[in-house]
């Protein structure tokens, strides 16, 4: 008899993401958070769950779309079929994980960064990127995070369109190709680029396990911030690729002044490059192409920046995708130089956009500078885990695999339906069909969860 047939054995449970229970049973089958159970030791005494069963408890929370922790209690306490897709007995309550939060060190911060280092090596892409046949592209930036006066770190700096405002910075490395978070880390809120970009870059390397070879190929893509003498010359030294802008706008005025011919850009008529004549010999360790950018502003009077490039033309025409054939014409390859900074755009500061209205990073904020720091590592996860999901549904559902975390948050984890237990195994996770995404996603959690033998069906909720 086959256990759907053993009605007796049989319970019913629903659930508002039925989308999330069915990615939960894949994550426990895999042992993908294994690593923070080994790894992450936190100081605190066990009652009812372990201080890692919390941490678990905190990223379903994330995961389910809550912009605060304390949401835990009404996302996923009442839902018994998530807790035991995600291989739990039930679920801490908030303020039982908002104390083991409060409760890491500094250690317990390395701890979890080395379990997140060793999942992102089991399971990203980014890790098993392909050196001999393409560029990796790392793309680097930090972005304000506003919280109380009363946090710790918490210090006035610059957070978009709000001024007057304390709160901390957090660090981004990108592996933008496979728009996945190799390094998340926090600092206070005064904090710059450019004392955060050799700990992020370290930070990088080790995780991805960069030696020499990996360096020289790949790309970091970093805004003016990063961009002094010094920061490029510490990475040229250590041999990297660089496409970044300079730091000073007082040079680039000067740099600017020795363009002999400027070009304007074929989609914008108010912004013009040109190439900078002034040699580098002096100034850094390797050559450098340099790349003179200048917008009208609306007072008529031009703004001057210059884009820094290790890149032969031929390389970055490729990496915008246009022939290497080009690089003769000098439109065509100062045109390139810039689309490919601009790409930033589409790269790290639409993964923070996502992160902040998706994964709601915003709204969940420490007053403990370590706690802050677990959290936002525990969202960098909860980022990894929706690309890999994505990834591995691709093949069967590939206009899901294009929508942004922000889209598939809200609309394809919070599909209602039934969780079907045998004893206290799903064996079938019923989706409402009412929903207008469950009939394109319900094969590709079939095909998922073939191999776990958990029926996925189209069923009247």
């Amino acid at each position: 008899m086959s256990r759907l047939n053993d009605a007796s054995q049989e319970h019913r449970t629903f659930t508002a993401r039925a989308t999330l229970v069915a990615i939960g049973i894949k994550v426990q089958r895999l042992g993908l958070l294994q690593p923070i159970f080994q790894k992450v030791r936190i100081a605190q005494k066990t009652v009812k769950f372990s201080p890692a069963e919390k941490l678990v408890d905190a990223l379903i929370t994330i995961l389910a779309g809550a912009h605060g922790l304390v949401e835990a209690n009404k996302r996923v306490r009442p839902d018994q079929g998530l807790q035991r897709a995600f291989g739990r007995s039930g679920c801490a309550e908030q303020s039982v994980i908002q104390d083991t939060l409060d409760a890491c060190t500094s250690e317990n911060v390395k701890q979890m960064e080395e379990a997140l280092a060793v999942i992102y090596r089991q399971h990203s892409q980014g890790y098993r990127h392909p050196y001999d046949q393409q560029y990796q592209i790392l793309d680097i930036d930090l972005t304000g995070r506003p919280c109380g006066p009363k946090a710790a770190f918490a210090t006035p700096g610059y957070f978009s369109r709000q001024r007057n405002r304390r709160g901390r910075q957090v660090g981004y490395v990108l592996a933008t190709l496979y728009e996945e978070v190799v390094v998340q880390q926090v600092f206070a809120g005064n904090e710059s680029l450019l004392k955060a970009l050799q700990p992020l870059v370290e930070a990088a390397e080790s995780v991805l396990e960069l030696d020499e070879a990996k360096r020289r190929r790949t790309i970091l893509r970093i805004d003016a911030g990063g961009g002094t003498v010094d920061l490029v010359n510490w990475l040229l030294k250590r041999g990297y690729q660089l496409h970044c802008k300079d730091y000073s706008g007082h040079r680039a005025e000067k740099l600017a002044a020795s363009v002999q011919e400027w070009f304007t850009d074929p989609e914008d008529p108010n912004r013009q490059f040109g190439w900078v004549t002034l040699p580098t010999d002096e100034i850094y360790v390797c050559p450098v192409r340099r790349i003179a950018v200048r917008c009208r502003k609306k007072n008529g009077q031009w703004g001057v920046g210059v884009i820094l490039s290790t890149l032969t033309p031929e390389e970055v025409l490729r990496l915008v995708g246009e022939s290497p054939e080009k690089a003769n014409d000098p439109q065509a390859v100062l045109w390139a130089y810039v689309r490919f900074y601009d790409q930033r755009g589409g790269g790290v500061e639409i993964e923070i956009k996502e992160d902040k209205h998706g994964l709601g990073s915003l709204r969940r904020n420490k007053k403990r500078f370590e706690a802050q720091q677990m959290v936002v590592l525990l969202e960098a996860l909860a980022h990894n885990l929706l690309v890999w999901v994505r990834s591995w549904l691709a093949d069967a559902c590939p206009r899901l695999a294009r929508w942004g975390l922000l889209r598939w948050i809200r609309d394809a984890l919070h599909i209602s339906g039934l969780v079907v237990f045998h004893s206290s195994t799903i064996v079938q996770i019923v989706l409402n069909r009412g929903d207008p995404v469950a009939r394109e996603l319900g094969p590709g959690l079939a095909a998922l969860l073939a191999p776990e033998e958990t029926a996925i069906i189209l069923g009247e909720i």
